[in-house]
């Protein structure tokens, strides 16, 4: 086999792996979106599939911001939840299944957001807690009632005791530690993150909304 085409291979190997790294990277579809060019974002009551039942409450504290700063108008969410409530529409698997246009209708707002809670959980070995946070995302349009865009994001934290020493004791102070995080793991930081990447990051998230001045301006990333 001559030394070119040994170097030929070798070009064509890498060349077949740049590519298969470019389509697992592939950007989102946002056809539909940009079609619809949504100005405001109803997020409705959160399903929530994990056992903290507080959990709906604590996330919707934290989706409001990241889309706020993407450019688009955010329903105040738990004037939302609210709302809803009074009217009967408190059940969120209901709510996920129904008629989005009619939220639409009823709130003027452009499109819904979806939200899903997969996991929200605290897992205690020994000497150490795992905190997991699983969120699944979904806007909706009110005006055809297609999906325009979706994501999910899944981040995992577990506290370090970086002043336990060793021995009896170092052990004693990471099972405290431990035990602590899982009596009172803090999530709320964890989904602020979820949040963030799952909305801000290039070729998955949200492009700009109409109220930044990225808007319409970032397609090379979106």
């Amino acid at each position: 086999m001559s030394r070119n085409f040994k170097i030929w291979m070798v070009c064509f190997f890498v060349l077949s792996i740049s590519g298969c790294a470019t389509q697992m990277q592939k950007k989102s579809d946002y056809t539909a979106l940009r079609t619809e060019v949504p100005r405001s974002i109803l997020v409705v009551p959160v399903i929530n599939r994990s056992v903290e039942v507080n959990a709906p409450d604590y996330f919707l504290s934290t989706i409001s911001r990241p889309l706020a700063e993407r450019g688009y108008y955010v329903f105040p969410v738990h004037l939302v939840k609210r709302m809803m409530e009074d009217d009967g529409l408190g059940d969120a698997n209901m709510v996920h299944v129904g008629d989005t246009q009619k939220l639409g209708q009823m709130f003027g707002s452009d499109s819904v957001m979806y939200v899903t809670i997969e996991r929200w959980d605290a897992q205690y070995v020994v000497f150490s807690t795992t905190v997991t946070v699983e969120l699944k995302y979904v806007l909706k349009s009110t005006v055809s009632g297609q999906t325009l865009w979706q994501n999910s994001q899944k981040l995992v934290y577990q506290p370090q005791n970086n002043n336990s020493g060793g021995g009896i004791a170092g052990l004693i102070a990471q099972a405290v530690v431990a035990a602590i995080a899982k009596a009172a793991p803090n999530y709320v930081p964890l989904a602020q993150q979820a949040n963030m990447q799952a909305i801000h990051t290039k070729g998955r998230g949200l492009p700009a909304g109409p109220y930044v001045d990225l808007y319409q301006k970032d397609q090379a990333d979106f």
